[in-house]
């Protein structure tokens, strides 16, 4: 299904910098959120790369992928836990324990995106969350990482 419009408008990131088109599963009691992406050379970072056919081949760049898993990050406490931007919730990136990129992201075959939650500690004003990735693209392994997160709730004043 295409991204809720709400979510977008919710999400701390515009539509540019979301570039997930469509989310393909939200599974509320394994704390699990599937979604897809098209990969295209206007993404950020990978437009600006300086490609080359055999020594540097134009992909979607790493980092723009760890910047994906803060998107999937704010889909899963979204979906999963119903915290809102709106609400005053927010969310940064703690600690990344393990990240490995198995593959180059190649431009035109969709990636396909996972977030498991594996551990959500929740207090009133405070949520901790660690997660696992996987991405993969035409069944091939591209990035798996084990990243965690606080989400914090933000009163005026």
């Amino acid at each position: 299904m295409a991204l809720d419009p709400e979510f977008v408008a919710d999400c701390p990131y515009g539509p540019g910098a979301i570039c997930i088109d469509e989310l393909v599963e939200v599974d509320e009691e394994a704390g699990i959120v599937r979604a897809r992406m098209t990969t295209h050379a206007d993404l950020p970072l990978t437009r600006d790369q300086r490609a080359h056919p055999v020594r540097h081949p134009r992909h979607v760049s790493g980092g723009f992928m760890v910047h994906l898993t803060g998107i999937l990050g704010f889909m899963h406490t979204y979906y999963v836990l119903g915290l809102r931007h709106a609400d005053g919730w927010i969310g940064y990136g703690g600690r990344i324990y393990a990240a490995r990129f198995a593959a180059l992201a190649k431009i035109g075959p969709p990636l396909d995106l996972e977030l498991r939650a594996t551990k959500v500690r929740r207090r009133d004003t405070q949520v901790f969350g660690r997660y696992e990735f996987r991405f993969t693209q035409d069944g091939t392994l591209i990035y798996e990482g084990d990243q965690a997160a606080m989400w914090m709730k933000v009163t005026a004043g």
